[in-house]
């Protein structure tokens, strides 16, 4: 009897620390409810549509499904600003700023100050940690405002763990913030995860195991096949195509793909395939597990990004079986993901949110073959010949620094040393640029308001433009026109291909439901805020959700 009792009390004691662990868990600031744990998902070139393309074959415990009819989603969401591309889309998500406030104004940008191309994320101050490539000298610097990842490390003095993760360094170091405990990337020369001295001088034990384990080589051991028979996949063209690029080769051709040639030589290839998210995911678990996120009472703060699914599709395009097949693997991973979080963090003790950084438009070749508009501008030969002719007119290389992010660059320093009449630079770039087919239209920057053209696509640009890292000459391209080559495709531009992204919601607080009203990205940082009751980031121009925060 006296045995029956210890026990009883025994489980009297441990039920009520279980209802108070939850109880305060959800009062990480004692009277304030917050989650114990955010978990940003980021899709690298995931256009809206994939959401309902694929629909009928995402496994019912995966994720999509999961986050679609147990959660909320934010149907027409979009890009606020162009160019739509990988670092402003991170940045954008995590300020709820657009590139014109926070600074980062494309994958990189020509500095002035510098007097050379900028990588986004790049810090020559700082050493990598984890191999001896130059791949770690990242960090989040160049980044001019704070992140919701700052803002609740500042809400809760520091004490709350932020973390971000992702195999390009842009898509785990800007989410991240300023102040984020770590980021890691994937470092492709080496095949291990790494990062930089601004964060640390030495990896985790865990993540030196983890790269021990080298899972790459067992992921190129396996190779890539589809999931299904591969004339199931009604939904995407043929399996061969001419204007399809060849990641793997010029050998490799179409299903199944042979990765056992890359073993212990070429590391970078699994970003191409769908096992860079499932490493991804794994890295994450492991964070997850080891950092002990939402372990404690204070709110903590995963940002992980898939980037496979950007690589895939620059080489393959939106309609190719790759890419379909990447995303039924990727909602796979997700559901794993959303597993492992139901029973290490508990069901409906963390939030999570998904949407992309930008969409990606069709292959020129597709386009063509099937008679819809479309082609492709190759922007390296605008640069040559352009300076070919300013040469000949003004007798000075180089007076066209470069063009990036649909902008031309000109050389003001020479073209004011030099004495050459600007206004006769800017009307022979103009007029080059307007002769080429699929430009809709040219215009210099600092003319932009008077620009007689339809106002959203004005916004966009002017919430792109930054003074200090912009070009002087803004093109727009054409629907269905890109920047490229013969094969693949790319994205950059303000069109609905391009800028518009899913956004789901999930997990606690959230109410299952969707909305057609029109929000955008610059609205999930604040919508973050709202409902961790902190700070909305120092440059953000979006707002709550009023359907996700009521």
């Amino acid at each position: 009897m006296r045995f029956l009792f210890s026990l009883f009390l025994l489980f009297s004691v441990s039920l009520v620390k279980a209802q108070q662990k939850v109880a305060t868990t959800n009062s990480a600031a004692g009277t304030v409810q917050r989650p114990l744990l955010v978990v940003g998902i980021m899709v690298d070139q995931m256009r809206w549509d994939y959401l309902y393309r694929f629909y009928d074959r995402y496994a019912a415990n995966g994720g999509f499904k999961r986050m679609m009819n147990q959660g909320f989603s934010c149907e027409n969401t979009f890009i606020p600003y162009t160019p739509t591309i990988t670092a402003c889309g991170h940045t954008s998500v995590y300020t709820g700023s657009v590139p014109a406030v926070h600074g980062i104004t494309g994958n990189a940008w020509y500095d002035y100050e510098a007097g050379r191309m900028m990588y986004c994320s790049e810090d020559k101050t700082v050493k990598t940690v984890g191999s001896t490539s130059n791949a770690g000298e990242m960090s989040p610097r160049n980044m001019l405002t704070t992140t919701i990842c700052d803002e609740l490390r500042l809400a809760t003095n520091f004490r709350s763990k932020v973390i971000g993760i992702a195999i390009k360094d842009r898509g785990g170091i800007l989410p991240a913030g300023h102040s984020a405990n770590a980021a890691y990337w994937y470092d492709s020369r080496t095949g291990d995860w790494i990062t930089s001295t601004y964060y640390m001088n030495e990896l985790p034990q865990w993540v030196k195991t983890f790269n021990g384990k080298k899972h790459v080589d067992a992921f190129y051991e396996k190779g890539w096949n589809t999931l299904y028979p591969v004339n199931t996949y009604v939904q995407s063209t043929k399996d061969e195509n001419d204007y399809e690029g060849k990641p793997f080769g010029a050998d490799q051709k179409g299903f199944p793909y042979d990765f056992k040639k890359f073993i212990g030589k070429n590391y970078g290839a699994v970003s191409s395939s769908p096992y860079g998210n499932t490493m991804t995911l794994m890295m994450a678990k492991e964070a997850i597990a080891n950092e002990e996120l939402g372990k404690d009472v204070i709110t903590d703060f995963l940002a992980v990004s898939f980037s496979s699914p950007d690589y895939i599709g620059h080489a393959f395009g939106p309609n190719s079986i790759e890419a379909e097949d990447g995303f039924l693997r990727l909602d796979r991973d997700l559901g794993e993901l959303f597993d492992y979080l139901d029973k290490t963090v508990g069901k409906g003790q963390y939030i999570s949110f998904l949407t992309a950084d930008h969409g990606v438009a069709h292959v020129p070749g597709f386009s063509k073959e099937h008679k819809l508009p479309g082609g492709a501008v190759d922007d390296n030969k605008l640069v040559s010949d352009l300076n070919k002719q300013l040469k000949e007119t003004f007798g000075k290389e180089n007076i066209v620094l470069g063009a990036a992010n649909y902008q031309v660059s000109l050389n003001n320093k020479l073209i004011d040393s030099a004495k050459i009449d600007r206004a006769a630079v800017v009307q022979m770039v103009m007029n080059y640029a307007r002769a080429i087919k699929g430009v809709d239209r040219v215009f210099e920057l600092d003319e932009l308001t008077e620009q007689p053209m339809n106002a959203i696509v004005k916004d966009r640009i002017a919430n792109g433009w930054h003074p200090k890292r912009s070009g002087d000459i803004q093109i727009i391209f054409a629907p269905g026109w890109i920047d490229g080559g013969p094969t693949g495709t790319t994205h950059g531009l303000w069109n609905p291909y391009d800028s518009h992204i899913p956004l789901l919601w999930y997990g606690w607080g959230i109410k299952p439901g969707k909305s057609n009203q029109e929000v955008y990205m610059t609205d999930i940082a604040p919508t973050v805020a709202a409902l961790l009751r902190i700070q909305m980031p120092s440059g953000c121009v979006g707002k709550p959700i009023l359907a996700i925060t009521q």
